[in-house]
């Protein structure tokens, strides 16, 4: 099958593996383009049904319960990106020779000719942040933009849809790009990589070899973190198109085809002519909110990507500017006797919190929940001489109470043994008392939250309500 535009999609066999947020549409989308969709799905429960329900009175197929048997006839499958490899469903459909695509493959091939180029990031933290300043600096230039992919609008609604953009600001996962074999960006950048979703693919890996599809058939700049030699490595793997350039990023000094920070300016020695002696300057670290460490980087490769699209460097600082990040990303909440709070409940592993750690002096750190199969004893270790002390929350908070014994016996640890509605006001309370004036209490649980609470945000909302308590 080749790209949307040439093939006929009448009359073909599509099962769609997957209801939810991406199988939905997708089978939506098909069935209008005229395929026989059939939706296979796992789980048979009241929110399952009543979406089947809506897709039956389309036309549509749908098997509840059983998502492990290849429909008779399937040419295609179309799957959720959370759907792991290792399914019976695949190897069914492997022994059929029917070729597996993600949405994001789908949309992909669905593009219109003469469509947006795609700008696509991916990393384990910080690929929202990027995505959405690439998409504001995309367009203080001027150009018809949008952040898409894995954040806000999906991928097929905006290939689809009547809005016509330029170029689009594509935020993918290390699922959707396993799933997405013929995905050829104009530009990618790659922010990071650290153990996560191992139990999905299998293995580190497995997992870097996905995150690195997305420098496949770059046209123009593969950019990397200069500080995480895995992102370069990716890059040295990947078969791109002739005349594509590695960009590094970097918070020291940048050479010849990176950017970076000299003296608090963001600086770019990649884009601009004899990048042997010359540099850009782009914006300055203040222009950046909040100016922390991983956020100045984040910014960096946001610029790196609209440079290799040829935005002029006024573009990059207006477009830094006028972002302000989303809710629970290192937010300030409010100062309390000369104490900072600081909401990051979006730091859900250790290398989301190891970053907002770097970005405080003397820190007394909310911290626990559920750890996913991670260990803490680098995190620990550190950030030992930045804490003051620590709270501890949620169900997996001793693996956390039993690195800081090893790392860092001298900080006073409060552990609190409760999962009720009122635990982060007494958490948020405990913090106080060891707050001393200038500290920073930082929520950065380096956990996710389900064992608590509904998601990050609700967390995050639970320690900004506590805050405000203790204002007033």
């Amino acid at each position: 099958m080749g790209s949307g535009q040439v093939t006929d999609w009448q009359g073909k066999n599509v099962t769609v593996a997957g209801l939810g947020v991406s199988g939905v549409p997708a089978a939506k989308v098909l069935h209008g383009l005229g395929a026989k969709v059939t939706v296979v799905n796992d789980g048979d429960d009241p929110r399952a049904r009543e979406q089947a329900a809506a897709l039956e009175t389309l036309g549509v197929t749908v098997r509840l319960g059983d998502g492990a048997t290849l429909p008779e006839g399937t040419e295609l499958i179309v799957t959720a990106p959370g759907w792991k490899p290792d399914k019976p469903l695949f190897a069914a459909a492997d022994a059929a020779g029917v070729p597996v695509w993600g949405d994001v493959e789908l949309a992909w091939r669905l593009r219109k000719p003469g469509a947006a180029d795609w700008l696509a990031v991916t990393g384990t933290n910080g690929k929202t942040t990027t995505v959405q300043m690439l998409a504001s600096i995309l367009k203080a230039a001027g150009l018809r933009t949008a952040a898409v992919g894995n954040i806000g609008v999906s991928l097929l609604d905006a290939v689809l849809g009547e809005e016509e953009y330029d170029v689009l600001a594509v935020e993918l996962s290390s699922y959707q790009l396993h799933w997405a074999p013929s995905l050829r960006a104009h530009s990618a950048a790659v922010l990071n990589l650290a153990p996560d979703h191992l139990d999905w693919h299998g293995s580190m890996e497995a997992y870097a070899r996905d995150k690195g599809r997305i420098y496949e058939g770059n046209r123009v700049a593969c950019v990397y973190n200069v500080a995480d030699k895995a992102t370069e490595d990716l890059v040295r793997e990947a078969d791109v198109e002739e005349g594509c350039r590695a960009v590094g990023f970097t918070l020291g000094t940048p050479g010849p085809s990176q950017l970076g920070v000299v003296e608090g300016i963001l600086v770019d020695r990649a884009f601009v002519e004899n990048r042997q002696r010359n540099a850009q300057e782009l914006a300055e670290v203040s222009d950046v909110t909040p100016p922390a460490p991983h956020n100045i980087a984040n910014a960096l490769a946001a610029a790196a990507l609209a440079r290799a699209y040829g935005v002029p460097a006024s573009a990059v600082r207006d477009g830094l500017r006028a972002f302000t990040p989303d809710a629970h990303r290192i937010a300030h909440v409010a100062d309390v006797d000369g104490v900072a709070y600081i909401d990051d409940s979006k730091a859900t592993n250790t290398h989301a919190a190891e970053a907002s750690l770097a970005a405080y002096e003397s820190i007394v750190w909310i911290a626990g929940g559920l750890a996913k199969g991670a260990t803490f004893d680098e995190l620990v270790a550190g950030a030992a001489k930045r804490l003051r002390g620590a709270v501890l929350i949620g169900r997996d908070r001793a693996l956390i109470r039993e690195a800081l014994a090893r790392h860092a016996p001298e900080v006073p640890v409060v552990d609190l043994d409760r999962t009720d509605t009122g635990a982060m006001l007494r958490a948020v309370q405990e913090a106080r008392r060891l707050a001393r004036p200038g500290d920073t209490v930082l929520l950065a649980p380096a956990c996710a939250s389900m064992d608590m609470f509904t998601n990050y945000n609700k967390r995050g909302d639970a320690f900004a309500q506590a805050v405000r308590e203790l204002g007033a």
